[in-house]
This record gives structure tokens, sequence and C-alpha cells, in this order.
């Protein structure tokens, strides 16, 4: 008799423990669902990068110079050179000047 009551004790947090354990992956799962829909972001080509940083270092950036102090603003000024360039290459491709004004419509 005691053996049998002693199952029920075991039994039933056993039980307990199996079905919040199939709740909690069940959960989880749909939590993961959710998140794998967003796009994933494009992965950029070895050319690519080889690119870019052919363009920096056509505007003064040195990655050899190791562990620099200027680190940060080193490579940000030579980023804004190159959006800079490439901005000053659309506007003579669509033919406008860009003078930091908005131009007037009549």
């Amino acid at each position: 008799m005691k053996s049998d009551s002693m199952n029920r004790l075991v039994d039933q947090p056993l039980r307990a423990l199996v079905i919040a354990g199939a709740v909690l992956m069940v959960t989880s799962a749909s939590v993961y669902a959710q998140t794998a829909s967003e796009p994933a972001s494009r992965q950029v080509t070895r050319a690519e990068v080889q690119h870019e940083l052919e363009e920096l270092e056509a505007v003064g950036y040195s990655p050899s110079q190791g562990d620099d102090a200027d680190y940060p603003a080193d490579i940000q000024a030579a980023e804004a050179k190159v959006a800079a360039k490439h901005q000053a290459e659309r506007n003579a491709v669509t033919g406008t000047i860009q003078t930091g004004q908005t131009a007037l419509t009549p």
C-alpha cells in the first residue's frame, strides 16, 4: 500500500514536469519561427569588400597603421569622403548640383 501512495507522489509531479517541458518547447519553437521569418540580409562578396577597401585607401585611409588612436575617426572620415564622392558621381549623372540648400520651386 505504501508503494501505491509513493507512486502517486512521484508520478504526479513527474507528469506535471513533462507537460511543462512540452509547453515550453512548443512556445519556444513558435517564437523562433516568428523571428526566422524576417528577411535575411544579403551577404557581401569578397570582391565587394576588396572594392570598398580600395575606395577607402584611395581617399586616404590606411588599414596598415594597426591600432591607431584615431581608428574610429579616421575610417569614418574616409567613409564620409567615399560617400561624398559617390554622391558627386550620382549628381554628375543626373545633372544636379548639391549646394546644401533646398531649391525654391516657382
